[in-house]
């Protein structure tokens, strides 16, 4: 029992989902003194790697992956004439660049910038059934998410006169022509998708 090691013993694996075989042959293939030996080991492991994963064959650039990988794997040592050109080192510990962090505003934290951009477009729709559709499922939406923010019941004029402002005046509502979902029904129905969660 002495002679066995645990994988913790073991070389850390830079690309551990290949499996320890799989970087003992890359270990041994730097090992080739012959530079035409190492290149057709290199191709054999390719094969091999690519055979270990047949569902990504259609993923562009496959093959060039599995080159990568090796030269990876290798510790970028292996000194192969490579069929495409590889990664570097270098190239592993870029600082992606800064994403833009969108800027402007949100007047109501509580609806989100997104359904403040869907409201701006509904003002943009020609008037239409399908319009007032959307605009109706944009208001018990606004409510929806008034609640889940602030756990109260909210009259629906507070809806419309919100709308009414996020959309420039453009959609005016009034609690005769339109009736939202009201406000139990929608803390009712939380209640309800909350517990069979905790209960699942």
């Amino acid at each position: 029992m002495t002679g066995l090691k645990y994988n913790t013993q073991e070389k850390r694996m830079p690309l551990p989902e290949y499996g320890r075989n799989i970087q003992n042959m890359v270990d041994y293939c730097v090992s080739i003194a012959n530079r035409e030996d190492r290149t057709r080991c290199a191709d054999t492991i390719i094969n091999i790697m690519g055979n270990m994963f047949p569902h990504l064959r259609d993923v562009n650039d496959f093959k060039h992956i599995l080159w990568d990988h090796l030269a990876i794997m290798s510790n970028f040592a292996l000194d192969i004439d490579y069929p495409y050109e590889v990664i570097k080192r270098d190239d592993l510990y870029i600082k992606p660049q800064k994403l833009p962090y969108p800027q402007g505003s949100i007047h109501y934290k509580h609806y989100g910038k997104n359904l403040e951009k869907m409201i701006r477009k509904a003002t943009e729709y020609e008037d239409s059934e399908q319009k007032e559709y959307l605009i109706g499922l944009l208001a018990n939406h606004m409510k929806k998410s008034f609640l889940t923010w602030n756990k109260e019941v909210v009259d629906d004029q507070k809806i419309f006169k919100d709308l009414e402002f996020l959309s420039k005046g453009h959609i005016v509502l009034d609690e005769d022509s339109h009736k939202l979902t009201e406000s139990k029904d929608i803390l009712s129905k939380k209640n309800k998708n909350l517990t069979r969660r905790q209960n699942k």
